[in-house]
């Protein structure tokens, strides 16, 4: 009996890492979320598009209102207001902040810039996230007002970095559940980096219509 048991064992193919992993997420409703997110982005891209272009046609040429801004603000006062933002839960889309990049006299340098600041931004996000463990009464508010965001954090970790770093959005929320379960920081800057991605990959979309 034993030896049929053990010839079972050995004839029995373990599964891959990977297929785990994909086990797992699919249990865990991952890929579902996943295809939510992507949903959910669509429209205020579309939107936004679609409200840049109103502007452009019916309201005021976007690129002399581009322009006017790099003129009336400096890039030190835009970069500040755009840094808070990112900070604080991404008060304001970056978009705009891509499509005034693009009418400075270095467009890629600016837009460095602001990927550069909101992958700062985020980092302040992650350690705002584990300031609040260490306050009771906000910890314990956040994490019902957060309690689905923290609960896929700790399901996912990782990926869900991956997602909030490249879909739009907020990626402060997501830093500062990575921040309230104490995700390793070392992979939280690593998932974030595709934060670069993101802008640069919508740069190349913005850049053609302004």
């Amino acid at each position: 009996m034993k030896s049929e048991d053990s010839k079972h064992k050995r004839s029995t193919p373990k599964k891959s890492r990977f297929r785990l992993l994909h086990q797992y997420y699919s249990y865990t409703g991952f890929y579902k979320f996943l295809g939510t997110s992507l949903k959910k982005a669509l429209p205020p891209i579309l939107i936004f598009i679609g409200i840049l272009m109103g502007i452009h046609y019916f309201v005021i040429d976007i690129n002399e209102l581009l322009v006017k801004m790099t003129e009336t603000y400096s890039a030190i006062v835009i970069l500040t207001v755009f840094f808070i933002s990112e900070s604080i839960l991404g008060i304001i889309p970056p978009e705009i902040f891509i499509a005034w990049s693009d009418k400075t006299d270095a467009p890629l340098v600016y837009l460095s810039i602001i990927a550069l600041l909101s992958y700062l931004g985020g980092i302040i996000s992650y350690f705002q996230g584990v300031l609040i463990t260490k306050i009771p009464a906000m910890h314990e508010y956040l994490e019902v007002k957060m309690a689905k965001h923290v609960n896929n954090t700790r399901k996912w970790g990782g990926f869900l970095i991956i997602v909030g770093a490249l879909l739009p959005i907020p990626f402060a929320m997501t830093s500062i559940a990575a921040g309230m379960i104490k995700y390793p920081f070392v992979s939280y800057l690593l998932f974030g980096l595709l934060r670069f991605v993101r802008f640069y990959l919508y740069a190349l979309a913005i850049f053609s219509l302004v």
